[in-house]
């Protein structure tokens, strides 16, 4: 999708309701529970933010940036994310937070970015996180700088994302089951499942009414 068109057209966005556990749980591996407000409140579920960051290549179609977590002795080690983190007690708020990892990931200064709306937060039963997704643009091709946590930049076409072909499954090992069919995204050879996945259902949706 040429980026001047998705540019223009973000205001029939904004007013559009978005999917919600529903658009979520289409990319959700079975054994995932929809969480409820009870369970959240009894584990006491820390908040984390990422952000969607749409933008321009050099061929001036729309794109937006995934990350390949470095490796550490950690939950999501090595595993494929937005930018992102969690909310520090300095943040004003969790879109800050969204605005800060994300320069702090990729280098790009905030006061560029124009957040354009908030997505459905999705809770992550492993690390006991609850993530707030936030869509959020450039309008120049960004040169991204990567710190320690990123291994790997990935940039992924809207129009990639939008194709049925890029949904599939695939058999995977997690923290909670070994050897199971996952749905999943598949770009550029890499393939995309849990919580990233269930964000970009719910932003593929969204994105659809284009």
């Amino acid at each position: 999708m040429e980026f001047n068109y998705f540019k223009n057209n973000i205001s029939k966005l904004i007013d559009i309701s978005i999917g919600g556990l529903e658009a979520q749980f289409k990319l959700a591996p079975k054994l995932r529970v929809k969480p409820t407000e009870e369970l959240l409140k009894k584990n006491n579920a820390k908040k984390a933010a990422v952000l969607s960051l749409f933008y321009p290549d050099k061929n001036n179609e729309t794109c937006f940036l995934l990350t390949l977590r470095a490796h550490y002795d950690g939950t999501h080690a090595s595993q494929i994310s937005f930018p992102g983190g969690k909310f520090d007690p300095n943040d004003v708020n969790l879109e800050n937070t969204a605005l800060r990892e994300t320069y702090e990931e990729v280098g790009i200064d905030s006061k560029t970015i124009s957040i354009f709306k908030q997505m459905t937060d999705v809770y992550i039963p492993p690390s006991n996180f609850i993530v707030t997704p936030f869509l959020g643009l450039v309008d120049y091709n960004p040169t991204f700088i990567k710190n320690h946590e990123v291994e790997e930049l990935i940039n992924v076409t809207l129009s990639d994302l939008l194709k049925k072909t890029s949904i599939t499954k695939t058999i995977l090992n997690t923290s909670y089951a070994k050897n199971i069919s996952v749905p999943c995204f598949k770009f550029n050879n890499h393939i995309v499942w849990g919580a990233t996945a269930m964000m970009l259902s719910e932003i593929r949706d969204l994105l659809k009414h284009f």
